[in-house]
């Protein structure tokens, strides 16, 4: 557990250190993001996905250096750096999705930016997909919550991990557009999936998820309100990556499930906005002048966001707390099916 301790910490040293200077360059060259929560409306450096995978990479090359030159130990490489280049792949599809800052307005409202086409994102996510395939990582039977283990054979490397992989990275991007939201859940599910593998004996997955949820700690004090840089795609993508590598790596696919409820929740009353109103609904509200935030959609629910805002007097902070504790709900179930 030492080379695990040591790569979290430098994980967070590198995000912490690195982030700054991230700040200051997504802003010379200008990409950054309409803060509609704020009075002002600031326009924020995006894309903390860049620094976050600094200190993940960083964390994991550490891991590996430990393991294999200091302790001798023999290690499933091929796994661990398989699942570093779909993280990497990822990362470089997100970024290239917050490239483009032109501001989105729907009447009155900014929406923030446009990013990609809706069509778009799936298929830069789809090549991440291939060295987890490449590998043939993963066990073919998998353990399907309601009906128990499937036998997927060469179905699994073909068609459930680039399921896997494409799903997660574009659900976890469902949800978002508070300051704190994304890293706040990130915080909470990486480190129960990461304390999950490491009771059931799954390092390499342990270490992909104890090392991310570092580097987002390393985070926090830059995208919790009120925020100097927001995630951007490029770390929701990569959050998603991050679910999906480990999950398969460390064939703990049920837990990731159930830990991803909440985005599948989300991902469903998002298809359903795009039913309703013909584009996707936003899960950015209205800034009121006591600083509470008031759905734009009235008592119509097309996110978890808008169930929040419905709660009433929730301000940005308090809906960010709320979300990570409807979060850590959902990260507690797996835990019970073992005791």
């Amino acid at each position: 557990m030492t080379e695990l301790i040591f790569s979290m910490i430098t994980a967070f040293l590198v995000t912490f250190f690195i982030t700054p200077f991230a700040i200051n360059y997504f802003r010379f060259v200008n990409v950054t993001s309409t803060d509609v929560h704020k009075k002002d409306q600031p326009l924020v450096a995006s894309s903390a996905g860049i620094p976050i995978v600094a200190g993940l990479i960083g964390g994991s090359l550490l891991f590996i250096f430990i393991n294999i030159f200091v302790q001798q130990e023999s290690m499933a490489l091929v796994n661990l750096f398989a699942a570093m280049t779909s993280i990497l792949i990822i990362a470089f599809a997100g970024f290239f999705d917050d490239l483009n800052s032109v501001q989105v307005r729907r009447g009155d409202h900014i929406l923030g930016k446009r990013g990609l086409k809706d069509w778009q994102k799936p298929l830069l996510t789809i090549p991440a997909a291939l060295p987890l395939m490449a590998i043939m990582a993963g066990d073919t039977q998998m353990s399907v919550p309601l009906i128990g283990t499937v036998d997927f054979g060469i179905l699994f490397p073909l068609l459930i991990v680039p399921i896997g992989v494409v799903g997660a990275s574009n659900m976890v991007n469902m949800l978002g557009g508070f300051n704190g939201l994304e890293i706040g859940m990130g915080l909470i599910y990486t480190l129960a999936l990461g304390t999950f593998a490491v009771i059931n004996g799954i390092m390499e997955a342990s270490m992909i998820f104890f090392v991310t949820f570092a580097a987002l700690l390393g985070m926090t004090r830059y995208n919790f309100p009120l925020a100097k840089i927001l995630p951007g795609d490029s770390t929701t993508y990569v959050l998603g990556a991050v679910i999906a590598a480990g999950a398969i790596i460390g064939d703990m696919e049920k837990a990731a499930i159930i830990m991803s409820i909440p985005f599948i929740v989300q991902a469903i009353l998002k298809f359903y906005s795009r039913i309703k109103l013909g584009h996707f609904a936003a899960d950015m509200g209205i800034l009121q002048e006591d600083g509470t935030i008031k759905s734009r959609y009235g008592k119509s629910i097309y996110s978890w966001t808008h169930v929040m805002m419905r709660l009433g007097n929730m301000s940005e902070r308090k809906l960010v707390f709320a979300m990570m504790g409807v979060q850590s709900v959902f990260a507690i179930i797996p835990f019970l099916q073992i005791i």
